[in-house]
């Protein structure tokens, strides 16, 4: 039997939120062991005074499992 957790990390890119999420889950992978899984929870846009996008970002939920 295994045992998962689940952590959430923010992710930003200026390029795409796609961008935003590859870069996320490659940076939790660094981190964390054994990653399975995530999913977006939530997307936000940063922008200039202008309302030009200068950030996507997204809340990822990582799914990882835990080592016996």
């Amino acid at each position: 039997m295994s045992v998962a957790r689940v952590t959430e990390i923010i992710a930003s890119s200026p390029q795409s939120f796609e961008d935003a999420v590859e870069k996320g889950m490659q940076r939790a992978a660094k981190t964390l062991k054994n990653v399975r899984s995530g999913w977006v929870e939530s997307q936000k846009v940063m922008c200039d005074d202008n309302g030009n996008i200068t950030e996507f970002r997204v809340n990822l939920k990582v799914t990882f499992v835990l080592q016996d």
